[in-house]
Order: C-alpha cells, then structure tokens, then sequence
C-alpha cells in the first residue's frame, strides 16, 4: 500500500524517514564528558581549588616535586625517564617532612627526626637527601616562603618515643622558589625563626648548589663540597686573606699537598701578587719550581745589618741573667757606633740600633775593642770578650756565609727587599724560602728576621700605593708557641703582632701547623678563615673547636673522621661551613712530601755505598 507524498499518517506510527535520521539521545556537552586519570592530571587546572591552609605552608605534590628536581639538577635519565610508567618512579623524599622543630635558642635549637622518615631518605637517589639529619649534615625549615638552612650538631634517642632528638645550628636563610620548592637567594644569618611545631625537611643538591654558589666576588675552587660530585667549594680571596687563615691538620692528612693547591690557586687567580712562604723542610721547591723565586742558603743573601738590635742579641749573645743584661749593653754601644760609620748615616737625624744602616763587622768588632781598652781593671773585660768572640766566631763558620758574608756590606737592601717579596714579580707572584739549611741556632732568628721585615716594609710604605703581602708560616706552632713551650725568641712576637695589627696594613698571615694546641693563645683565634683536616689528637681538636664559630660546630664532630685530602671550611672565606674534598694536584705541582714506602724500598738493593759516601761528602761540606 502505497500513500501519497504529504498524506498524514495514523497516530502513533513513524515514516521510515523519521526512523532512520532520529537522534537517539542528545551528546553531553564536552565539560561533562569524563576524561582518563592521566589527562586530568596533565591539563592545568581552571579553577583554583579550595585551600584549607595558606599556600606556604603545604607541601607541594611528592610526585610534582620529584620530577621538576630531577629536571632542574640533572639526575633525570633523559628518554629512559621519559619512557618509564610514573607509577614506577620513586617521588624524592625531600618533598615530606623529616620531622618537626621542638624549641628555639638562638643559633642553636632542637628538632624531632622521624626514624623512619631517616630510613627512607637512605634510598633516595640524591646523596644529599641521603645524609639527612645525620650529623654534619643539612637540613631546612620553612618559615612562610623563607627556608631557614640549618646544620644537625648532635643525635640523641628518646625512648620514650623512639624518635631522635637534635641539635641545630641555623645558618642562614633564602626565599623558596615556588616551582621547585628549592632554596634561592641564599644570605648568612637569620632574620625570622620558625616557631615550635615548624616541619623540618631533607636540604637537597640544587639547594646545596644555590647556597655554595658564589656570589660574584673573586673566589678560587679548591675541591667539591661533601657529599655532591659536582658541586665546587670556593673560597672568597679577599675575605680569605684579609683576615688570615690556617690550615691544620695531622702528620698524613695531605696537609702539604692541600697548602699548595691553595696557593697555586691563589697565584692563578692573582698573578701579579706578593706571598712569602717560609718552609722549614724544603717541601714546597718541588711544589713552585718553575712558578715561584726558589731561595735556600745557596742562593739567599740576607745581610746581617738588616737584623733590629733584639735579633743582633739572639745571634751575639749567649749568656743568661745579669751577664746578659751586661752583654747587650755592650753591644748596643758598639752597634750604634759601628752604624754611624756609614755615610748615609750623616744625613739622619735619628740614627737607633734598629735602624737597617749597613755596617762593618770588624767596625763592632773595633769598637768593643775600644771600650774594652777603656777600662780600669782588667778583671771586668770578660764581658766584651764574649761578645767580641762570639762575633767573630759566626764570621769565620762557613754556615752562617748567606748572612754574615763579607760580600755582604754594600746597600743592596732594595734588591733583597724586592727580590723576597716579589717586586716586581716577574711571573713568579711567590718566593719559596727554604731554611732547612739554616744552622739550628738562628732558624729562629732567621724566620724572625723576614717576618718583620714584612711588617716594617708594610708600615713604612703606606704612602705608597698598598701592596698587600701574604706571609705563609709551615709549621707555625715551632716560631709561634705558647706560654708553654715560649722560650722567649722574637719570632713568636713578630708574629703574633702581625696575627692582631697586620690586617691594618694589608699584611695577610697564613699559619699551617700539625699541632694548633701548641700554638701561642689568641693567635689561631685571629684566623677568620679556618681549613681543618682530620686531627688525631683529642687536645688539638678540642682547642680547633674553641677557636671556631657557633655555626661550624656540627661539622666538627666528624673532624676525627675526616678522609685524607679532606677538611671543614668555615670562617668568613667561605658562605657556610661545609665539608670539602680537596682536588687532586698535578705531580709536577706537588711538595716533597710524600711517605716512603717501605715495603718497596726495602725490597730492593743496590748502590747503598755510593749513596753513603755521597751523603758524607756533603755532611762534611755542610752543604747540599
């Protein structure tokens, strides 16, 4: 049956149109069509979402965190990161908290560690975060959008709730880069502490990075910071220098090797500088040759007119209590006599026994004589003959030739003074001065006698353009004692006025020393800057301890345990304390300091003979 097109059709039925092009149901509008887990979370979010608590004080997303650190430090495996499920990848443990702040005391305060919390931080795949909350190691706070940076100083377990308590040092503070949750900005000191309750979170290596990272002022690189592998430790030079420094550390440590890494670094960074080192071994000519003035008796000449009338007493007079006192008056007579010889000397109007005036020894010698021919009785020479005899017993020891030479009279102070202290430097900014070949007697003397030379040179020229000075003193606790072991040289207080005025007068003091118990009290205090290597000795460690500011005491802890080539840094050198590894040195860069092996010496045989009768020679001829 067939109808007619626009008939209508009974109630009820449907044209076979009508069923073919009908809707079934409407299509939900897109915003309401469910999307899949892994979209939703990658598509940014429209709306800002209900906070129950301010931004600041939340901690971002375990997942979000983890990916953007790897990213930003470069721990991420590229494609291989990439292609793998997220659900298989370990959120960084530096996203949730450690613990909690318990009580604030200035610098130093306690916090709760989780032990658990602890545990999990170990398989964390940055080794900073691995180390949290041990001792020496770093940890922050939040406070609003500030971290607060703080190093543990002690563990202690509470059994009471099986939980650790700590003891901080903050040590400064930086603004939190909202991304990352990271540290940035990062100043020394503390502005706004947290209050009890405060979360305590894991510091990571970008923090560590942010917070090592020089701040634009002129720095050498000495090593990687403890515990990262790419972070560079650097040490601030005019900090560093301005306020002296010391480098300690035990017999083994690589102490020598670290010291002269220093100063190559130095001298790369300031070529056209001034270092003095005095060397009592002969370490450090291996070290410097071909970068340094290399100085030994050999080649030293240090006139004997330049040494002050307490020097000349040292080196011309050997007798104790009154006798001396009569003695020194004898010779300050002479000596002043023996100065006003010179011509130079007519155009002073004040002419003293320290005055550097050059003159001849067989002058004093003559005058002594003089005033000994004087006298009344001839039971009161025994005086003058000391002194004459001691005099002219150094002119005739051939030991003494690099200073008491008779080639030595004519005015070449200048040429000393410029050729010690580098002016100009001629592309050696150090020159190495080895007194091992110094008879005993006078090292002291010797030592004494460059140290304030160093100092006068810098008082006398400060109307000249500053030429800072940098005096570097190996084994400073033999020239610089205390109260103890003084024996009354004037080494120790040269050098102890250079360690409190010279500052003032652009001399900086280096002191390396194996026993800083032994040195003179207060002298290691006025080292701004200290680098402390594994010390062995409870006695040396706990003076190091006193001697270091609030902040480091952390660090100190893990100085016994310290590995060879590595120190803790802390002073105004560097930002904030840390734990360095020293770099490794060139060979051809390195002192003479090295142990023997004897399981290979003694190994071999052959040519001991030669070798002894060499050793003779040169005994005898007490040269080299």
């Amino acid at each position: 049956m067939v109808r007619e097109t626009g008939a209508p059709l009974p109630p009820g039925e449907v044209s076979e149109k009508d069923r073919m092009y009908r809707p079934v149901e409407p299509p939900r509008p897109p915003m309401e069509e469910p999307e899949p887990e892994p979209v939703r979370r990658a598509a940014p979010a429209r709306t800002e979402p209900a906070r129950s608590a301010p931004e600041t004080d939340r901690a971002p997303d375990p997942e979000q965190v983890a990916e953007t650190l790897d990213r930003a430090d470069g721990t991420g495996d590229g494609d291989e990161e990439a292609a793998r499920d997220p659900a298989e990848r370990k959120p960084s443990q530096a996203a949730t908290p450690i613990g909690e702040v318990l009580d604030i005391a200035g610098s130093m305060s306690r916090v709760m560690l989780q032990r658990d919390r602890l545990v999990d931080c170990r398989t964390d795949s940055d080794p900073t975060v691995q180390l949290a909350g041990l001792v020496g190691s770093q940890i922050k706070v939040r406070v609003g959008q500030i971290w607060l940076l703080a190093s543990v100083r002690t563990q202690s377990l509470d059994r009471s709730t099986g939980q650790i308590i700590a003891e901080i040092d903050f040590l400064g503070e930086g603004q939190e880069e909202k991304l990352t949750g990271r540290v940035r900005n990062f100043t020394r000191g503390i502005t706004n502490y947290p209050i009890p309750g405060a979360e305590v979170y894991a510091a990571t290596n970008p923090d560590l990075a942010q917070i090592y990272a020089s701040d634009g002022r002129a720095n050498i690189q000495i090593g990687k910071v403890f515990p990262t592998k790419e972070i560079r430790a650097g040490l601030y030079i005019d900090a560093m220098l301005g306020k002296h420094f010391a480098l300690l550390g035990s017999t083994g440590t690589g102490k020598s090797t670290s010291a002269a890494l220093i100063l190559h670094r130095i001298c790369e960074a300031a070529p056209e500088g001034h270092i003095v080192m005095i060397d009592p071994h002969g370490e450090y000519n291996a070290a410097f040759r071909g970068f340094g003035e290399l100085l030994d008796v050999s080649n030293l000449r240090m006139p004997y007119w330049l040494m002050n009338f307490e020097e000349h007493c040292e080196v011309f007079i050997t007798s104790e209590g009154s006798d001396r006192m009569a003695d020194m008056d004898i010779l300050a007579r002479c000596l002043l006599k023996a100065r006003g010889k010179n011509k130079m000397s007519g155009g002073m109007s004040k002419l003293t026994v320290d005055s550097p005036i050059p003159y001849l020894l067989s002058d004093l010698t003559n005058a002594i004589q003089e005033d000994m021919g004087k006298l009344d009785k001839a039971t009161n020479t025994a005086p003058y003959l000391r002194v004459k005899g001691k005099i002219e017993e150094i002119k005739a020891d051939p030991r003494y030739q690099f200073m008491f030479s008779g080639m030595l009279v004519a005015d070449t102070m200048t040429d000393v003074i410029g050729r010690i202290f580098r002016m100009p430097t001629n592309g050696k900014p150090i020159s190495i001065i080895d007194v091992s070949g110094v008879p005993s007697e006078i090292t002291s003397t010797v030592v004494a006698m460059l140290s304030r030379m160093v100092f006068d040179f810098a008082i006398w020229s400060r109307d000249e353009q500053t030429r800072p000075i940098l005096l570097v003193c190996e084994e400073a606790h033999r020239y610089v004692p205390n109260e103890r072991n003084s024996d009354g040289n004037s080494v120790g207080k040269i050098l102890s006025r250079i360690a409190k005025e010279g500052r003032k007068y652009g001399i900086s003091l280096g002191l390396i020393t194996q026993r800083p118990s032994d040195l003179a009290e207060g002298v290691l205090s006025q080292c701004g800057t200290i680098l402390s290597m594994r010390l062995n000795n409870e006695r040396d460690q706990d003076f190091v301890k006193a001697a270091m500011p609030e902040g480091a005491r952390g660090f100190l802890a893990s100085i016994p345990a310290l590995r060879n080539r590595e120190c803790i840094v802390c002073g105004e050198g560097t930002a904030i304390p840390m734990r360095v590894t020293f770099d490794e040195l060139e060979e051809r860069k390195r002192p003479a300091s090295e142990d023997p092996l004897f399981s290979e010496l003694w190994s071999k045989s052959g040519g001991e003979e030669d070798a002894v009768e060499r050793t003779v020679m040169r005994w005898r001829a007490q040269s080299r």
